[in-house]
């Protein structure tokens, strides 16, 4: 995979309150999720969704999650929020993600033990190649949001697809993990939902400033590592 550098995009997801989701586009957050999954204990309504998209300037995007949701009530959801971006985090095959007829990311479920190293992610962004970019979660109980992190290690060492890695982040990992994931794609974002919590669905101002700030980091010792410019945030 090239080595050119690009700024790492940032995801704060599960957010759930009016001041979480100004923390996050003041620290420089690309996207904040919602969770439309109700037994997350993140959940919010498809119209909870709405009122807390109402706060986003331009140019930063909203994320509706769904799992294994009906697509009529997805494509109702994305009605109201009609800038928004499908993740797809459950057993929706490429046909059903393909089938709401506008931009999704598609969620990789990877193995926390050495069986990472079976999961082929190859094949995995070949059969869903017209999703905007997999996310590579770690496979817990339920889906997703259980702060752990997989192996980065045993990912395939190159992938023509565009990928975000989540699953167990925090100021104190992300810059392992964008060193160790970037050179094996397109291009690499980041998504990240407990590490910034004070608890599940309450987020910490602090917190997400920290975690930007670590990813911002990453791209810094990534560029000079690599012998690339920086670019401007």
């Amino acid at each position: 995979m090239t080595t050119q550098q690009q700024r790492t995009r940032i995801k704060i997801c599960g957010l759930t309150r009016e001041q979480d989701v100004d923390a996050a586009v003041a620290a420089g957050a690309d996207a904040v999720g919602f969770v439309l999954y109700p037994p997350s204990p993140r959940y919010v309504t498809p119209a909870r969704a709405l009122e807390l998209s109402r706060r986003l300037p331009p140019f930063v995007t909203p994320v509706l999650l769904f799992v294994n949701e009906d697509a009529t009530k997805i494509i109702a959801a994305c009605q109201d929020i009609p800038g928004a971006t499908v993740q797809f985090h459950g057993e929706e095959t490429p046909g059903d993600c393909d089938r709401i007829a506008r931009p999704y990311l598609r969620a990789a479920r990877i193995p926390l033990d050495a069986a990472a190293a079976g999961f082929d992610l190859v094949k995995y962004a070949q059969d869903y190649s017209n999703a905007q970019a997999i996310l590579l979660d770690a496979h817990v109980d339920g889906y997703g949001g259980g702060g752990k992190a997989f192996n980065w290690s045993l990912l395939p060492p190159s992938v023509d697809a565009h990928l975000v890695l989540s699953g167990g982040l925090n100021a104190a990992n992300v810059i392992d993990g964008i060193l160790q994931v970037r050179p094996r794609c397109r291009t690499l974002a980041v998504d990240v939902s407990s590490g910034v919590e004070i608890r599940k669905g309450i987020k910490s101002a602090e917190k997400i400033n920290q975690f930007v700030a670590a990813v911002r980091a990453a791209d810094e010792q990534f560029a000079k590592s690599n012998h690339v410019p920086v670019p401007a945030t």
